[in-house]
């Protein structure tokens, strides 16, 4: 257990003390006492306190994070402390935060009823499936027992004389069974239709034939629905948070991505999206407005072999909405960035997609990712758990755009200086090589 010392300070403890009667008759003027309370009191409160605390064990931080001590683990708690809670577009798990209201043409949903039926949720999945068939059995029972009603086979159940329409049926129950029966194609072998009853041949055929459509419904939907690729995508991991940081001179932001199974995501690509309200020069405005994020489209870069985590990076250019936004700006800011993974489940070959944001205070800037990818024996081994986990690392706070601006004054003045250097050595300008030419 490690033991730490806080000191508290008192300095202005003794300007709120009121002196008691006992006091004053004891030492006579308030100055003497109030100078007494005041040395007292400094004397206990100045002494150590000691508080017990639970050492962390420390995380593995890259070579460069080791060596610069000015370089903290974490300071995210002091990032948009004054802003408010963001209404999120997207939630962490993908599920979009959007609610349809006032939606009059409701019919359009049963124009798809299959897809309908495969977004319920599973209890009213489950309860539809079970509501279906006990609907068709009851309702084609019901139709065995009046034809049997109508024929008057129930008054000569006895009768060995009498043909009836369906043998061994002596009441509703019975005919329920024989439904049960008929439409999941069981046959017991006890109750059977006779040649003799033409109609009911015909509501034999009738329910064989909707018997057929029901079931290919019912368990298309069900094995649809269970098939689905989102619990694949549950397996695939984003990082908490993105962080923006130089990477060869240049500020980028980037985010992590991880796969924790065996199987392999097939033909996987990644594309992001920005999403902020903006104002057209026309005065529109625009709630919400989406702006694509490029994280290597036009270079292929957005093409991933997700066989070990990948960091994806979109450097910020003259193209990038984020070119003119220096980290002061982005505190201020409100955004979110919307990313989606796609590609195809290599057991099953259905598409997959995983979805994720980032609200503005999820953005760390001057921060990187601590790499999880090390070399054992014949193998590569993956640390999940620091997938997560991010370091501080020296950044300018200035924009993109104020450090490409920077960047070509200094090779201005380097190009500048050169050029006197050659000119005081005796070197020809380009300048004077341009005015002999043209005046030969």
């Amino acid at each position: 257990m490690e033991r730490r010392f806080l000191m508290l300070n008192t300095e202005m403890i003794p300007e709120r003390i009121t002196p008691s009667p006992q006091w004053k008759r004891l030492y006579g003027s308030p100055q003497l006492i109030h100078s007494i309370m005041a040395r007292d009191l400094r004397v206990s409160m100045n002494q150590d306190l000691e508080v017990d605390i639970t050492p962390r064990e420390p995380k593995k931080l890259p070579k460069q994070a080791r060596e610069d001590p000015t370089l903290t683990i974490d300071r995210t708690h002091l990032l948009s402390e004054h802003k408010k809670p963001r209404q999120r577009y997207m939630e962490k798990d993908g599920k979009c935060n959007v609610h349809h209201g006032n939606v009059k043409e409701t019919y359009r949903y049963f124009s798809d009823l299959f897809t309908t039926l495969v977004d319920l949720k599973w209890h009213f999945s489950l309860f539809i499936f079970t509501l279906v068939y006990t609907v068709t059995w009851l309702f084609f029972g019901l139709i065995w027992w009046l034809i049997a009603y109508i024929r008057g086979d129930l008054d000569h159940l006895g009768d060995k004389n009498w043909v009836p329409c369906v043998e061994n049926l002596n009441g509703f129950v019975s005919a329920f069974l024989f439904s049960i029966e008929t439409e999941t194609t069981i046959g017991y072998g006890y109750r059977v239709i006779t040649e003799k009853c033409p109609e009911g041949i015909v509501l034999l055929l009738v329910q064989a034939i909707l018997g057929s459509i029901v079931n290919a419904l019912m368990v298309g939907c069900m094995f649809v629905k269970i098939s689905q690729p989102k619990k694949r995508a549950e397996t695939l991991m984003f990082s908490n948070n993105a962080v923006i940081s130089l990477r060869d001179g240049k500020l980028c932001l980037m985010f992590r991505v991880g796969d924790l199974r065996s199987s392999h995501i097939v033909e996987a690509s990644i594309r992001a999206k920005l999403i902020k309200s903006k104002q057209t020069k026309e005065g529109e405005f625009i709630p919400l407005n989406q702006t694509d994020i490029n994280v290597g489209f036009d270079t292929g870069d957005d093409r991933l072999f997700l066989v070990s985590p990948l960091i994806i990076s979109h450097e910020i250019n003259e193209k990038s909405p984020f070119w003119e936004m220096s980290r002061t700006q982005m505190d201020i800011e409100e955004f979110e960035i919307v990313v989606i993974l796609e590609g195809m489940v290599e057991a099953t070959g259905m598409t997959c997609q995983a979805r994720c944001s980032y609200v503005d205070s999820e953005v760390l800037w001057g921060h990187r990712f601590t790499p999880v990818l090390t070399l054992e024996k014949g193998f590569y081994e993956v640390d999940y758990t620091s997938f997560h986990d991010t370091y501080e690392t020296p950044t300018p706070s200035c924009s993109a755009k104020e450090l490409d601006e920077l960047h070509r004054g200094e090779h201005h003045t380097y190009t500048y200086a050169q050029r006197k250097n050659s000119a005081q050595n005796g070197a020809p300008r380009s300048e004077d090589l341009n005015i002999r030419t043209q005046t030969d």
